[in-house]
């Protein structure tokens, strides 16, 4: 959970909020084929949760709060045969564009980590 205080009192944002907003504005990007589950806790939160859900964007992100400034780590999977320098470079600018407009918060890093080939 992100708190941010203001004149008029406190903001909280849940971590599920960054996830989503994060891992949509990810996989908008050219050649994202979809999230990744980054280890054995995301695999098996993913397992237990309803099958009735199919929107998959909150998969393999984590975000933290370091400083003051957000810290985002993505875990995806892209299209073979594409540039993956060129992909990484647009979800970066993407993630930080996104989060910046969308929460007045500062992106330090947006670590890519590219887990699979599809």
């Amino acid at each position: 959970m992100i708190r941010i205080e203001n004149p008029n009192g406190y903001i909280e944002l849940t971590n599920n909020y960054f996830a989503c907003l994060v891992g949509k504005a990810a996989q908008s990007c050219f050649g994202v084929t979809g999230m990744v589950n980054k280890g054995p806790v995301q695999h098996i939160k993913s397992a237990i949760k309803s099958k009735a859900s199919l929107d998959n964007s909150n998969q393999g992100v984590t975000v933290r709060s370091v400083g003051g400034e957000l810290v985002i780590d993505l875990h995806i999977s892209v299209s073979y045969g594409v540039n993956i320098s060129a992909i990484v470079e647009s979800i970066v600018n993407k993630v930080r564009y996104t989060v910046e407009e969308a929460t007045d918060l500062k992106v330090k890093n947006v670590n890519v980590f590219i887990d699979a080939l599809n």
